[in-house]
């Protein structure tokens, strides 16, 4: 019996292996869930591609490496993991007519064929964060952004939930593979800020975060789920004491429950929780499709509703919808603070 074939975009490297967490062993977990249920009755193949994209590589390298994996005959791609090349891949999608699954943080990277989990969100994040540090009595903020679409689009969303808030903002542009930030964060502190955020992909929130401690700024600091990249153990130290948008929480009990299968892939809480969803979307997508054809799985994807998350908060829903291309329904950010080099949910 010839295999169903699944794509997955590799977009933050040139070939393997990709840095970052590998999600193909959960999406074969999934499959093999649906499979074991006797809901699945066909071999599932999983076909990478590798092409090194924004900000460090090019939006070329994304769109070959979408073409190359067309041409294999995937029923479906899950895939691009940054928002500006998901931005790349959605008119592909459409273009190809090829059911695609992005796991970045880009709500515009949308549409008829371009489906979305969210690992994040460049507009939602942007409102709670100016709420969190309005509830920090905040009142003169600072915001360091990536001169990005990324950035920039956080930062237009920031400035509207602060002007609502009443929050006087200042704000500064830092190139998105900066090394150093000394001059963007003398501007930021120029300002006397009574918080600071940076708000970017997170390759030049290191920089940020070092320059302000050396500064011995101790205020309220604060930034996107470029956080995350604190759970690497190079770039956890110079979050101290940052709070940050997280896609887990403790309490969640799919996670949970999810922790305690010894069968499935190892790996720490957040990718646990982002693995379990991705795949599980990717194999109730094939399990549901009226027919195994690349219009046929975008059919079964809008069919997949009402799953309990194993992101956000608990009560956080996975699913699609006719129009409806955001997979997280609910209060899928969590706030979280690195403390003692420990992610310690807020």
């Amino acid at each position: 019996m010839a295999a169903l074939r699944v794509g997955v975009l590799n977009d933050m490297s040139a070939g393997p292996p990709s840095p970052g967490v590998n999600m193909e062993p959960w999406l074969r977990y999934a499959v093999d869930e649906v499979t074991a249920a006797g809901r699945l009755d066909q071999p599932v193949e999983f076909v990478s591609s590798w092409g090194e994209g924004l900000p460090g590589g090019t939006a070329a390298a994304v769109e070959k490496a979408y073409a190359e994996l067309v041409d294999a005959d995937v029923l479906m791609i899950v895939g691009p993991a940054i928002g500006d090349n998901a931005l790349v891949a959605t008119p592909l999608a459409e273009a190809y007519q090829t059911p695609t699954i992005h796991w970045a943080g880009c709500e515009r990277a949308r549409g008829p064929y371009m489906f979305h989990l969210q690992v994040g969100s460049h507009e939602d994040e942007s409102i709670l964060l100016a709420q969190h540090v309005a509830g920090a009595g905040a009142r003169r903020v600072s915001v360091v952004y990536d001169r990005s679409p990324i950035g920039r689009k956080h930062l237009q969303f920031f400035q509207e939930e602060a002007e609502i808030l009443g929050l006087k903002l200042s704000a500064t542009g830092v190139s998105p593979l900066a090394r150093a930030a000394e001059a963007e964060v003398d501007e930021a502190l120029s300002a006397r800020p009574d918080a600071v955020v940076y708000l970017g992909l997170g390759l030049a929130a290191a920089p940020v975060a070092q320059t302000l401690a050396a500064k011995g700024y101790a205020g309220p600091r604060a930034m996107n789920t470029a956080g995350l990249r604190g759970y690497q153990p190079d770039f956890g130290p110079l979050l101290e004491g940052w709070t940050y948008v997280d896609m887990h929480s403790d309490k969640n009990a799919t996670l949970q429950a999810l922790a305690d299968r010894p069968e499935a892939p190892p790996s720490t809480g957040l990718w646990r929780a982002i693995g379990y969803d991705l795949g599980r979307l990717v194999a109730e997508g094939l399990t549901r499709a009226p027919e195994r054809t690349r219009d046929g799985v975008r059919d079964g994807l809008e069919r997949v509703k009402y799953l309990p998350a194993a992101e956000g908060h608990d009560g956080t829903l996975l699913g699609f919808g006719c129009y409806d291309r955001g997979a997280l329904h609910g209060r899928y950010l969590v706030l979280r603070q690195w403390r003692d080099g420990r992610s310690v949910e807020l």
